[in-house]
């Protein structure tokens, strides 16, 4: 598995790998808050550049739609 921690190019991530993080976020086993911060927010990137891979995870994210009108 790649080191996802520091992982900077979204477009050679596998599912295998998106499985892995979400799993690591559904755990919450981090040392600190801001480790599984920073799985969030890549699972978040990850989300807006290849949302297919995320789809099975997108409630770890908490991301609601607004109705501004």
């Amino acid at each position: 598995m790649k080191d996802l921690k520091f992982y900077q190019d979204i477009a050679t991530l596998t599912t295998e790998d998106v499985a892995i993080l979400a799993n690591r976020l559904e755990q919450d086993d981090y040392n600190s808050p801001f480790e599984a911060l920073q799985d969030w927010h890549l699972l978040r990137a990850i989300a807006f550049q290849r949302q297919e891979l995320v789809e099975p995870y997108l409630y770890l994210l908490d991301i609601e739609t607004f109705d501004e009108a």
